[in-house]
């Protein structure tokens, strides 16, 4: 899920980039936030197939993402932002054994538009640049309206003890709005031309209509129409 926190803002002197990448993809964020799905599951009335079914898509998408990223991790530019500590793809597996049972493998697959997403990323493999993309669009939003939904599912569906959310859970990053600038100010302290910034933030805006595509998949089936 992909929801961040506050619109662009407009600062005096040159542009950052992260100030850049945020209003350039600003539009693209708030589709994926203004989908049906998304506004169930924020405002609590998603009901928890849906919710579950949200959680195996992320788990596809997460291991994807954290596979490309080990494999990156000793490039220039994307090795910055190689964080062992943000990855969730065991924290996802502990929710979807808790949602589902300790037979969850069996019991989900990927949408069609998931498979499309996954693919995306895993072509990251050869574009660092566009694995920070995915990066961002992922884990910023986690660290951000991520901190909302764990809140909202946790009441929603009575989970307790972060069983079923610990997704969202990020306790070993310490302060999770110092986190926020720290990855901000290692997005505009990157070195790269113009060309490479320009496709960093083309494949951001890829990445939140790919996010947005697979809420439609996951709409058509546990939301009402």
């Amino acid at each position: 899920m992909s929801v961040t926190a506050e619109a662009p803002t407009t600062a005096p002197g040159p542009e950052l980039f992260s100030e850049r990448l945020k209003a350039a993809t600003w539009s693209d964020h708030q589709a994926a936030e203004d989908h049906g799905f998304t506004r169930a599951l924020m405002d609590g009335t998603l009901p928890l197939s849906g919710y579950t079914a949200m959680v195996a898509q992320h788990y596809f998408a997460y291991v994807a993402l954290e596979e490309v990223g080990r494999a990156l991790a000793g490039d220039r530019l994307a090795g910055r932002f190689h964080y062992p500590e943000l990855e969730r793809v065991p924290a996802l597996v502990r929710d979807l054994e808790h949602l589902l049972g300790t037979d969850w493998r069996e019991r989900v697959e990927p949408t069609p538009a998931t498979r499309t997403y996954v693919a995306r990323i895993e072509q990251m493999a050869d574009r660092p640049e566009g694995f920070i993309a995915h990066h961002y669009t992922r884990y910023m939003g986690d660290v951000s309206g991520g901190q909302f939904i764990r809140r909202t599912a946790a009441k929603a569906y009575g989970l307790t003890d972060d069983a079923g959310v610990s997704f969202y859970v990020f306790d070993t990053l310490g302060s999770l709005p110092r986190f926020r600038t720290g990855y901000r100010e290692r997005l505009d302290s990157l070195e790269m031309g113009a060309a490479t910034a320009d496709r960093l933030i083309a494949e951001t805006r890829l990445a939140y209509q790919l996010n947005t595509e697979v809420f439609a998949d996951l709409g058509r089936l546990h939301t009402s129409p």
